[in-house]
């Protein structure tokens, strides 16, 4: 059974804290939240100041994926903040290895996010110091794009890298997740689900949230 983790850059700001309470009360594990710079990927989403808001209302982890460049710029401001695990991305990341250690040196679980075009095989030499590997299964930047269908056989082929590192790297999904999809990702090694537009533009995206940690 994997994570649910709804993205709340599909959600309604001009209510979040309502939404922020039905996460808290549905099935669902992780709060994620995506941080854009308009720089990195072509939009801007938020920063600090919401994500501590959201801090203040969620009980439930903060998964936080930074697109934005230099990430490592802003390490400790994302752990004040409430951060419980911090996402970097491979292609805006020069010193990966110094970011992730930085991560971990807050007490942050370190993620690494890899772009569609981006082979999972980078990630060989530096796999053991990774908590996370979230797939970009979209193009970053915009929410409610369509699943891109490679992004099975890159998790197998990351499940099998962790694998015979006897690791506990867990694999992350982010776009376009649904329903007709999520147990296919989940068969081929996904650990965390993350569904913005599919949860919250829902009739009911608590039952959404329930239908998802079904499979």
């Amino acid at each position: 059974m994997a994570l649910i983790a709804p993205s709340l850059l599909a959600a309604d700001f001009l209510n979040l804290e309502r939404d922020c309470k039905m996460v808290n009360e549905s099935e669902a594990d992780w709060f994620h939240l995506d941080v854009m710079d308009g720089l990195f990927v072509p939009n801007i989403s938020f920063g600090l100041p919401v994500i501590e808001a959201i801090n203040r209302v969620a009980n439930k982890t903060l998964d936080v994926h930074l697109m934005i460049e230099k990430p490592e710029r802003y390490v400790k401001d994302f752990k004040a903040a409430g951060a419980d695990v911090l996402t970097v991305h491979y292609e805006a990341s020069t010193h990966l290895h110094r970011s992730l250690q930085a991560i971990k040196a807050e007490g942050m679980q370190a993620g690494v996010a890899l772009n569609p075009h981006t082979p999972v095989e980078l990630l060989e030499d530096v796999l053991e110091d990774i908590d996370l590997v979230c797939i970009m299964s979209v193009n970053p930047g915009f929410g409610g794009q369509k699943f891109i269908e490679n992004t099975y056989r890159k998790v197998e082929k990351l499940k099998n890298m962790i694998a015979k590192r006897a690791g506990q790297t867990l694999i992350e999904i982010d776009g376009g997740v649904n329903n007709d999809n999520a147990p296919k990702l989940i068969e081929a090694g996904a650990d965390v689900l993350v569904a913005g537009s599919f949860v919250f533009r829902s009739e009911d995206p608590i039952a959404t949230i329930a239908d998802l940690k079904k499979h």
